[in-house]
């Protein structure tokens, strides 16, 4: 449960789509480095992770650069590093925001160990400069260090949890959203360990009598029971039989309907826990479900949707400001976004065949709006605006 919670935290912020405008060259620019870099796979990725340990983050580099005579890079594949909270190091933290920072890693390289450190700090100019160090079993490889002056934009990127860090020694980091959820999770696998014991011990006992048994015992005087009476319980030393006592059957009770009680308490207190309200998660017929959420001003999903959507949208930004600028830096181009745009999916808490079956009685409900109809078609057909306005005109003139 809880990799189901983190997994649908980050379904709040699924991304669709991110504009960089108008601008074509920029906009397919900016989209084929973050495909490169397998965006879209890795921004899910971190989400998850992000409600795990509160923090995620990263950085822009420049792969095989050209290195200039006067000290400075050309050209190069700009491409994308992935950093989750254990290897963030917040250096500089002003009004919770992270300005300086280092990121470590390791990779394995022709199968030894090879740790890199990046340091990104800012100058008294307000530019930045990074600084990567390369460590082999351990050993700083100081002739591998790479210096490299940057520019003012930031050229790393955090995100975290919309959620006040109460901890101590935290300063930059997130709030890990699963810490307050522990006491819960341990109350479901208790509530499971129930079950699975129940379970377990839920087998038909079938208690037989000696005197039925016939059992026969070898020269020292134990026992010997064919495998047909290996199955039952033999009740021995019993030789006058009273009541039930010749054959007994003992069904034990498996306690479900109080045990699904359980679990539907500790699944409402996990949702809580984690901002979804008390009908997030519900135990029907065997079977965890996730209750129908849809927006509204105070549902529980959506306002915590929109808190970490802001988190989202700064991030992103981020990432594309400061892919913008390292193509204009080292690669000559011109890039300038004008208005950039972010798209989220909101199929997670919002119905959409409802939806629309809400707008499509709207539109028939005030044939004096057409720009009802207009938007009814865009959202049940996927037709921009110009396409459904032509449909609805060329049907008025029929």
């Amino acid at each position: 449960m809880a990799k189901r919670c983190c997994a649908d935290d980050a379904n709040l912020c699924e991304l669709v789509e991110i504009n960089t405008g108008e601008n074509e060259q920029v906009y397919k620019g900016v989209n084929d480095i973050l495909r490169a870099s397998k965006f879209d796979v890795q921004y899910r990725k971190q989400l998850e992770r992000m409600s795990a340990c509160g923090t995620v983050g990263g950085y822009v580099r420049l792969d095989n650069a050209k290195l200039m005579s006067d000290g400075t890079l050309k050209n190069g594949k700009i491409a994308l590093n992935y950093c989750y909270g254990n290897n963030i190091i917040p250096l500089t933290v002003i009004n919770d925001e992270v300005i300086e920072c280092a990121f470590c890693s390791e990779n394995t390289v022709k199968g030894k160990a090879q740790g890199v450190l990046v340091i990104f700090t800012m100058g008294e100019t307000g530019n930045y400069t990074s600084r990567t160090v390369y460590f082999n079993e351990g050993l700083c490889q100081s002739d591998k260090t790479i210096d490299l002056q940057l520019g003012e934009v930031k050229p790393f990127f955090i995100m975290r949890t919309a959620e006040v860090n109460n901890l101590e020694d935290m300063e930059g980091y997130g709030y890990p959203k699963l810490y307050t959820s522990i006491p819960v999770l341990e109350v479901l696998d208790l509530t499971y360990n129930i079950l699975y014991g129940d379970l377990e011990k839920g087998e038909k006992l079938v208690f037989l009598n000696e005197l039925l048994a016939c059992i026969t015992r070898d020269a020292q005087g134990r026992p010997q029971l064919t495998p047909a009476q290996k199955s039952l319980f033999v009740l021995l030393g019993e030789k006058l039989p009273e009541n039930d006592s010749i054959i007994k059957e003992y069904n034990p009770v498996i306690r479900i309907d109080d045990i699904t009680k359980a679990f539907e308490t500790a699944l409402s207190l996990l949702s809580m826990s984690f901002g979804y309200g008390t009908k997030k998660y519900t135990f029907e017929d065997g079977q965890i479900k996730s209750a129908t959420e849809y927006i509204g001003e105070k549902q529980d999903a959506l306002q915590e949707l929109n808190k970490q959507r802001k988190e989202a949208e700064s991030y992103i930004r981020d990432v594309v400001n400061a892919i913008v600028w390292f193509s204009n830096k080292f690669n000559g181009t011109n890039w300038i976004v004008d208005d950039l745009s972010i798209d989220f999916d909101d199929s997670f808490i919002e119905n959409k065949s409802v939806k629309r079956e809400n707008m499509r009685a709207d539109a028939l409900s005030f044939p004096e709006i057409p720009q009802l109809k207009v938007w009814y078609l865009m959202e049940a057909y996927n037709l921009d605006e110009e396409e459904a306005q032509k449909l609805v005109n060329e049907a008025q003139v029929f």
